[in-house]
Parts: C-alpha cells; sequence; structure tokens
C-alpha cells in the first residue's frame, strides 16, 4: 500500500485531527500505529492526547506552549518520512466465549437469516482474528473488525436500555464486547468472563488499537467457571 498523504484538520485552538485515509481498512492500521509514534515523539511534553481510530489521530497539545502554526509544522515534520509499523507490534488476544441464545438473543435470529445453524454462526465468528481499530463508547470498549460480509448486521433499530457486560455483539461489519453493564443497540450473540477494563492496570483497557483478538467458544460450565454470570438477558 502506497504512503497516505496526511491532511490536517482544525478541532479547536488546541486541537487537530490528522487524516491519513478515507475508507476502513485493516491494512491502514501500521500506518495508523506509525504516526501514533511519531507524533508521540515530536510533541513530548506538549502532548496532552492523541487517540488514533480507524482512518484518523486526534491530537490534543499545550495550546500554553505551542501555537496552532507551529503545532501544524510539528505534525507536518513528523510524518513526512512514515513508513508503517510491523504487524507484529500488536499484541494478540484469545477471548472465550460462552454463545448460547440465553445471553445472545440475536444468535439465533442471525442464524435464521441466513439459513444456517446457530453453530455455522459461531464457527464463522471465530474463525479470523479482529483488528482493535479503536476505543471509545465506554472505558476498554474496543471497535473490532473486520466481520465477515454475511455476518454483517445493522444495529436494533431500538437500542436496548441494559446490555451485560461481557456481551459479544455484532454491528454492520465491527464487533465488540460491552466492558460493563450499559446501554447498546449491537446484536448480542454470546458473553465472555474477561474483564476488559480496571483502574488499577498500567492502561486500565485491555487492548489497545493494533491489537488482533480472536475469540473462541466455550461451553456453560467453563464460562461459569471462570466467573461468568449466566444470567439471561433481558431482551427488552
Amino acid at each position: 500500500m502506497n504512503a497516505p498523504h496526511p491532511r490536517i484538520e482544525t478541532v479547536a485552538y488546541d486541537t487537530l485531527t490528522v487524516r491519513l485515509f478515507e475508507t476502513i481498512d485493516e491494512a491502514h492500521m501500521p500506518w495508523i500505529l506509525a504516526a501514533d509514534a511519531a507524533l508521540r515523539d515530536r510533541f513530548g511534553e506538549a502532548l496532552i492526547d492523541l487517540v488514533p481510530s480507524y482512518t484518523t489521530l486526534m491530537l490534543h497539545y499545550d495550546g500554553l506552549s505551542l501555537g496552532l502554526t507551529e503545532a501544524r509544522g510539528m505534525i507536518v515534520d513528523a510524518l513526512a518520512n512514515l513508513t508503517p509499523a510491523t504487524e507484529q507490534e500488536g499484541r494478540h488476544h484469545v477471548i472465550p466465549v460462552w454463545y448460547d441464545e440465553s445471553v445472545g438473543p440475536e444468535l439465533v435470529t442471525l442464524a435464521e437469516r441466513l439459513g444456517v445453524e446457530p453453530a455455522e454462526i459461531i464457527r464463522r465468528h471465530c474463525e479470523r482474528d479482529y483488528c482493535a481499530f479503536a476505543l471509545g463508547f465506554a472505558p476498554g470498549f474496543a471497535f473490532m473488525g473486520l466481520v465477515e460480509e454475511a455476518l454483517a448486521t445493522p444495529r436494533l433499530s431500538t437500542p436496548r436500555q441494559r446490555v451485560p457486560a461481557g456481551s459479544v455483539g455484532i454491528a454492520e461489519r465491527q464487533t465488540a464486547i460491552y466492558p460493563m453493564r450499559s446501554p447498546g443497540g449491537w446484536n448480542i450473540l454470546g458473553r465472555t468472563a474477561v474483564t476488559l477494563f480496571d483502574r488499577s492496570w498500567e492502561e486500565a483497557s485491555r487492548f489497545r488499537p493494533g491489537d488482533r483478538i480472536r475469540f473462541t467458544a466455550i461451553d456453560r460450565d467453563t464460562f461459569i467457571e471462570q466467573g461468568g454470570d449466566p444470567t439471561p438477558m433481558e431482551t427488552q
């Protein structure tokens, strides 16, 4: 893939967005990660926050020590000779999931839509690694993809008021795990007992952009042994 041509967009007097791409693609992540490292190195202590995402990085800098023009120049300088990061830089996670209609009400719905058994949906969801593109929505919530096109499913027309922690779902070609109980409109297929966010951890979140995640199916007893809550999910 050819090197991107960064475009700098103003968000606020001390915040800029660096746009590297226009479309979402797993192949873009090595460039996003390389840009993240280069910008952190260039801005140093003047950097307040840097948020990588699917196609962009949002850079929040110290507006008292840097002017807008200077900050733009530093971005251009940092990305002048950018080369993609190696794929090995992202960590790999295996997440055990109990796929069952009681905790994943859309599992059967999706299977019926495709004319297959639920076991086939589980197999397809578990057969590939997913890239963590971005963190957001809730602490520890990673937007992952890309799900195969056949499994792509629109968000629910009416979001649920309470989605249990550990719920694994699909929305369009993305998949994710709810790190805590919250409202949500994703199609839920199962549940994991893995903790995704803990303030006592050095990075707080289990995942970070560029990580790769693979799901593996487990049975109910194993899920409970791992500390999972088998309480059926409310469908309203």
